[in-house]
């Protein structure tokens, strides 16, 4: 080839791969990738293509229904609304300081200039928005259409029972599910609602649902990691501090690009901007800052230590609980309207990422065999590199999990199956051979059974006289492989915290 011919290959290829690389910028929909602050409707419906879901076979209907669901999209915490307000009043002095200075504001984003907290004044936060409401609202239509069979009973609270937690946002989704669920079956207003029970455990005693609240032994462990969390940031925030710093030429700290990340995340999700915070940041940014999002959550809730879904195990009973009650019910005859046909939970991140877990989802490899012989998991693996792990998907606003116990013909191979469904998909379970319709023994037998050995009362009340053990050695760990000071490709070291 002649060395015309070559530059203009080369020339071709630089071509195609910026073309390449603007067009994926372009499709890049940031509220996508806001970890679990992302809506439900921008995730719900985004699985893992390499997975067939299973046939239900001809014959089987669906006799019970288990439903775990977090609250829906919310407003932002009074802690958080004060910091986006201390926000605002940093940019403007830093605004001030470069005009005192006569420094060049010219690359700084015009919004900047006037902009105030959406939020500035509010008095209160944390409750469920109008957007969460919505989300509930039509997943309970949602759910009501899919399982016509399980609920075409006339309303009663023993055999449709709705359970919250006792945090408003939580009790707020259920009951906007609950008027999706049961809207047209009543006689009030022009909708034709109805009125339905939902009930509550006190937070100081409710084991099933805020098992992480009544959890000493977790609430120290996790009071005690928060300095090693800060630091797990920081790598993440210097750098990209460092980058905005010199794409806008401003003298932002690390707090502000936290801040800001923050703002993005809230601003996409509440109020459907993405010109403004979100714009600041790159998609390879968003991609890190969400991972590093991710990989939190990965540590304080999922798999990162067991006690964060052995803790969960109340919960994983009183599902199991029922599903033997109404095989029981069936096996009995009993009479349609007698005895129980769903039950419906509406809690927390902190609750669905457990139960998640507890059930083997969103694992990788060989994963589930090392959970079940207790040993540690490595991290998610750290943009460009895929991973199953992500907020987004796991435990965004109004996700859920669904467990259908389904009834099949005496000449199937099991009597009984479980249904395993998560945002409303089909979803793979590694402990039954990687399918999501698993013989109800085998469920029992491959998924419950070996988490049963775990008392709660033993797990949250032990060694809470024993002084913490250092984070030295972890933290040294995880920077080694996170940020640069070994191999970037290489997995994660099975580090527990």
């Amino acid at each position: 080839m002649s060395l015309k011919k070559l530059d203009m290959a080369v020339i071709f290829l630089l071509f195609i791969a910026s073309f390449s690389n603007s067009k994926a910028d372009r499709d890049f929909d940031v509220r996508q990738h806001l970890s679990t602050v992302t809506r439900y409707g921008a995730v719900k419906d985004i699985v893992d293509n390499s997975f067939i879901p299973s046939a239900i076979p001809d014959g089987c209907t669906p006799i019970h229904l288990n439903l775990v669901a977090r609250h829906g999209t919310r407003s932002p915490t009074k802690k958080r609304m004060r910091e986006l307000e201390k926000l605002a009043s940093h940019i403007k002095e830093l605004i001030k300081d470069a005009k005192e200075k006569n420094l060049s504001l010219q690359k700084v984003p015009a919004w900047f200039h006037k902009w105030e907290s959406p939020w500035y004044g509010k008095l209160k936060g944390g409750e469920l928005d109008i957007k969460g409401e919505e989300e509930l609202y039509q997943l309970g239509i949602s759910v009501r259409e899919r399982f016509p069979d399980i609920f075409n009973e006339e309303y009663h609270p023993d055999v449709y029972p709705i359970m919250t937690t006792q945090v408003p946002r939580a009790s707020a989704s259920a009951v906007a599910f609950g008027m999706g669920l049961f809207s047209g079956k009543g006689s009030l207003g022009p909708g034709r609602h109805r009125a339905f029970a939902v009930t509550s455990e006190s937070r100081a005693s409710d084991t099933i649902l805020r098992f992480f609240d009544c959890c000493q032994t977790y609430k120290d462990i996790r009071k005690n990691q928060e300095p090693a969390f800060d630091k797990l940031k920081e790598p993440i925030l210097t750098e990209t501090t460092s980058s905005l710093a010199k794409r806008y030429e401003f003298n932002f700290t690390g707090q502000d690009i936290s801040s800001l990340w923050f703002l993005c995340k809230q601003e996409a999700t509440l109020l459907d901007t993405t010109d403004q915070a979100c714009s600041l940041f790159s998609p390879t940014e968003v991609a890190l800052l969400e991972w590093m999002d991710d990989l939190q959550m990965f540590i304080v809730k999922g798999y990162g230590k067991s006690l964060n879904y052995r803790m969960g195990v109340p919960l994983l009973k009183d599902v199991v609980q029922s599903m033997d009650e109404a095989i029981k019910a069936r096996e009995g005859n009993q009479v349609p309207g007698s005895y129980e046909k769903a039950r419906l939970r509406f809690a927390h991140a902190e609750t669905v990422v457990p139960f998640s877990c507890l059930l083997g989802l969103f694992l990788e490899g060989s994963d589930f065999e090392r959970i079940q012989k207790e040993e540690p998991l490595d991290f998610p693996l750290k943009p460009p590199h895929k991973r199953k792990w992500r907020g987004s998907t796991v435990a965004p606003f109004a996700g859920n999990n669904m467990l259908v116990v389904y009834s099949c013909p005496a000449n199937s191979s099991s009597k009984y199956f479980v249904h395993v469904l998560h945002n409303e998909h089909p979803i793979p379970m590694p402990g039954c051979g990687d399918t999501d319709f698993c013989p109800f023994q085998v469920f029992k037998d491959k998924i419950v059974e070996p988490h049963l050995k775990h008392n709660y009362d033993t797990l949250c009340n032990a060694n809470l006289d024993q002084p913490p053990k250092p984070e030295t050695n972890m933290l040294s760990q995880l920077f080694r492989w996170l940020f640069g000071w070994g191999n970037d490709d290489a997995q994660a070291r099975g580090v527990e915290l």
